[in-house]
């Protein structure tokens, strides 16, 4: 059980500070404020060429301990970068901890923060803890006086002091994945105080094909086969039980708990039902992949993103199925040789407990034990919405906080938009058009929820400060309209919110089907997962180099504008032609604040040839 949860205390509306007067830029159900505590970690644009260079991942030798540095401070703001957290935990006296998206310049990887005069404001920043972490580094949790916090590879705790910001100097490592990085493998954490700690194994893949992310490319191994399926789903994909005091655990020391999750990035343990529960990615790139079955209204709103609630034993069902929450239907994925209406076995897996709809990045999880919020939040789940990247031509949707009406584990009511406006604009282009990305959620000892941003590192205090007694349906009314109208929520209209529509259509028919659902319209990428094209030396530098990376793809940790990314981009040249390649290579280097010379078809012929020799 997390500490904070267990210590929440009734405290009276006149206790807790003012809110902003805008409440933060976020729209809230009647009676609710919000605060800003912080507005930025750190001073500049990730984006902008000023970015920190972080440190090199490494990968941890097969049973050999990761070499973890002094958990020395440092209280000094960096100048001219924003850091942005992933998750974050509340302490009892409200110091809040937070993971960075992207490590300092010097190494550190996480935040310690402290309101000193009682505001509700923060006071003082300590970036503290090196080791080894990327941007899938993932969670803070505060349990049984232990800071446990993730990586990409290692599970870490640090022993906090009572009364003091910084934790102990000696730094536990509590599990080891021997690696290599890629693509989702996020570490989060969840514990069912029984001394068990459970964490998220991410798949490399997104739906177990022999090419991943190659249009048409089958699955690796044969549907609801357990003796030849999909080889990932071995020591991926999934959930894995450990001791949460053992140290220096491998993969092999847990016991496997749950298959069949492509993404997990939000899982929490629920007391009150005693069971664990986790809302999971679907995966991407329906129309990209599989246009013959698949158009783009459907691949922007499909496949559902699932909240699950997870027994030992359980299949979330991928690469074999998706959850379709337009029909309520498991469905037998392309790659299985479905064919957009195909269901194969879906039927005899659980459902969802809710189908979220598709992209809207559910990061994390938290059940509320507090007694701030009227009643009818007591035991429900808040789930953190990063937002989409991959909705081209409409706009990209998420980007709030939902909430899911909930007693003794079994959903009671609709979902509901419970925080909105972390985008900032009402229509999202792309994802980095959004002003910020909700990522982390944690309840403080007084019942106040706070909530993190991964682009800025800004964070927002929600508190409740109306009649709680006469709460309901009239309070609800102006979120349950927004889920039905705001852009970044509701279904798109076919034809009605089609950007590319509304929009003049970029001028590169090539981009814009095979380039665009990753490094956006804008060629800044998401920000995150996928790199910026634009200004990028990758594709201003060597023709041959940017021709080959195109051809062939590419797998592995790459560095562009001094900034850490490990997706994979698979190889365009087995369904591209040199005269495509040629287009759209020549359309990039010319636009995106690029000013390179174009690159002809034959120079694209030449480095092919060469490749086949």
């Amino acid at each position: 059980m997390i500490s904070f949860f267990a210590s929440t205390s009734c405290q009276s509306s006149s206790n807790l500070p003012l809110g902003d007067k805008d409440n933060g830029g976020l729209f809230l159900p009647d009676g609710f404020e919000a605060l800003v505590v912080i507005d930025s970690i750190g001073g500049g644009a990730m984006l902008e060429n000023s970015s920190p260079r972080p440190r090199p991942r490494r990968v941890v030798a097969p049973n050999q301990p990761p070499r973890i540095r002094s958990n020395q401070g440092n209280s000094t703001t960096p100048q001219g970068n924003y850091f942005g957290t992933r998750h974050l935990a509340i302490n009892d006296n409200g110091d809040i901890y937070a993971k960075l998206r992207v490590s300092t310049p010097d190494g550190k990887a996480n935040v310690a923060l402290r309101d000193i005069d009682g505001d509700g404001k923060i006071d003082s920043i300590i970036y503290w803890g090196e080791y080894e972490s990327g941007q899938y580094g993932t969670d803070m949790r505060i349990h049984n006086g232990y800071l446990y916090y993730s990586s990409e590879l290692l599970v870490l705790r640090s022993k906090l002091i009572p009364g003091t910001l910084i934790p102990e100097d000696k730094i536990d490592t509590i599990v080891i994945d021997d690696g290599p990085p890629h693509e989702h493998i996020t570490k989060p954490l969840a514990f069912d105080g029984k001394g068990n700690m459970f964490v998220g194994w991410g798949a490399g893949s997104n739906g177990c094909q022999v090419y991943n992310r190659v249009a048409n490319s089958p699955g690796m191994g044969k549907a609801d086969d357990p003796d030849d399926g999909c080889p990932l789903l071995v020591d991926h994909g999934g959930i894995w039980m450990f001791d949460e005091n053992k140290l220096n655990q491998h993969q092999e020391d847990g016991v496997k708990y749950a298959t069949g999750l492509r993404s997990i990035v939000a899982l929490a343990w629920d007391n009150a039902s005693n069971s664990l529960y986790t809302a999971v990615h679907g995966k991407d790139d329906l129309v990209l992949l599989w246009p013959d079955y698949y158009n783009y209204w459907q691949s922007a709103v499909l496949p559902s993103e699932e909240f699950f609630k997870v027994p030992q034993g359980f299949d979330g069902g991928w690469p074999y199925y998706y959850y379709d929450q337009l029909e309520g239907k498991k469905k037998l994925n392309p790659e299985y040789g479905g064919d957009g209406k195909k269901e194969g076995n879906g039927g005899k897996l659980s459902p969802p407990l809710v189908g979220f709809p598709g992209h809207f990045a559910p990061n994390d999880l938290l059940f509320y034990k507090g007694d701030q919020f009227p009643a009818r939040y007591k035991d429900g789940a808040f789930i953190a919405f990063h937002g989409s990247t991959n909705r081209p031509p409409y706009p990209q949707a998420g980007y709030i906080i939902a909430f899911v009406p909930m007693k003794n584990g079994a959903v009671t009511g609709p979902w509901e938009v419970f925080a909105d406006g972390f985008g900032v604009l009402d229509t999202i282009p792309t994802a980095p058009d959004a002003g910020y990305r909700p990522i982390g959620l944690s309840e403080g000892a007084d019942g106040s929820l706070y909530v993190s941003d991964s682009k800025k590192g800004k964070i927002w205090r929600i508190m409740f400060k109306g009649n709680k007694a006469g709460f309901g349906d009239a309070q609800l009314a102006a979120m349950a309209e927004r889920k039905l109208t705001a852009p970044n929520i509701k279904t798109p209209d076919p034809v009605g919110d089609d950007l590319d529509r509304i929009m003049a259509a970029n001028a590169s028919v090539v981009y814009n089907t095979f380039c665009r659902s990753c490094h956006q319209s804008n060629g800044l990428g998401d920000g995150s997962r996928f790199p910026p094209i634009a200004g990028s030396e990758w594709v201003s530098g060597d023709k041959k180099k940017l021709i080959e990376l195109v051809l062939n793809g590419l797998t592995g940790p790459i560095e562009v504008k001094g900034v850490p990314y490990n997706e994979a981009m698979p190889a365009h040249g087995s369904f591209l032609t040199d005269k495509q390649i040629a287009e759209v290579l020549t359309y990039i280097r010319e636009n995106f604040d690029n000013n390179a010379s174009a690159i002809t078809l034959a120079e694209v012929a030449e480095v092919r040839q060469k490749s086949l020799r």
